[in-house]
């Protein structure tokens, strides 16, 4: 039941590592090419993938390799120009967000 809480709702042998949105590794690998120098702090990074993550599907996968059986190269080449731009837009708000609190 729900009303149990979020542990009681779940058996107990369940394990949420043994899934994830397939864009997760593939926005952070978007991220750390961006920062070549390293000049983001961990905590620009992540919230550069949040705001990124939230503006693309989700598409959650036990395996990375489960998405080869589904996507045609132009698939790929459209998800890839998706993380692009996500990651170009979050960069962006995060950077002017960012700037607005210091001020």
């Amino acid at each position: 039941m729900l009303s149990q809480g979020r542990r009681g709702a779940y058996p107990s042998e369940m394990d949420f590592d043994h899934f994830h949105n397939y864009y997760e590794r593939l926005v952070i690998d978007a991220i750390m090419r961006s920062d070549e120098n390293g000049a983001a702090d961990e905590d620009f990074r992540a919230d550069v993938a949040c705001v990124a993550l939230n503006h693309l599907p989700p598409r959650y996968v036990r395996h990375d390799v489960d998405m080869s059986f589904f996507l045609s190269p132009q698939e790929y080449a459209e998800i890839d120009k998706k993380i692009s731009k996500a990651v170009k837009k979050a960069l962006a708000h995060v950077r002017s967000n960012r700037g607005r609190q210091e001020e």
